[in-house]
């Protein structure tokens, strides 16, 4: 395993798949990850290919960090990751894994993706409405429809119990700077 280098500061995970659903979303991410490095991020996710790798591009172009965190039994049979990864982690459980990311998250970002970004993305709702009241947003057209659908058919509705202020749609590279600009400093982990 490489040393990991632990975020120190921020830290934004990063959920997105290995098949972008346009070349719009993969552009979105890589704008995402430099944002994310020039507000002083590190970069969490998968460590993989697709908008997993345009994030990281966008964060190591801008001199911040991304960091794979990934399950040491299926490495190998995931393949390699994406040349932009500065830092690794192997832990051995998809349970140990989640909350690795989430733990340390200040700030999740979630784009398209398939089950595996579905399954994160709602575990990070769940979080932040039930344990940890951490930022979620979700970026670009693939998620906003997936937002969409859950609120239209009920499966996410805001109660008095269940606020949903965590949650923000983005909808483009731009207003992801200005929403980061406007980040309070205790939800990026500052004082």
């Amino acid at each position: 395993m490489t040393p990991t280098p632990e975020a120190t500061g921020n830290t934004a995970v990063f959920f997105g798949g290995v098949v972008p659903a346009s070349e719009d979303e993969e552009r979105m991410a890589e704008e995402i990850g430099m944002a994310l490095a020039g507000a002083g991020f590190t970069l969490l996710h998968g460590g993989y290919n697709g908008l997993m790798e345009a994030a990281a591009r966008g964060a190591v172009a801008k001199g911040g960090q991304a960091v794979a965190v990934t399950l040491k039994d299926k490495h190998p049979e995931w393949g390699d990751f994406n040349p932009h990864i500065t830092g690794e982690v192997h832990l051995p459980d998809l349970g140990t894994r989640l909350n690795h990311y989430l733990a340390r998250a200040d700030l999740v970002v979630a784009m398209g993706g398939g089950i595996g970004t579905l399954h994160e993305l709602t575990a990070a709702v769940y979080y932040a409405g039930n344990i940890r009241p951490v930022p979620v947003w979700l970026a670009g057209p693939t998620a906003l429809r997936l937002l969409a659908f859950l609120q239209r058919e009920s499966w996410l509705f805001e109660s008095p119990t269940r606020p949903l202020g965590f949650l923000t749609p983005i909808a483009s590279a731009a207003l992801f700077a200005t929403e980061l600009a406007h980040l309070s400093p205790s939800a990026k982990g500052g004082a």
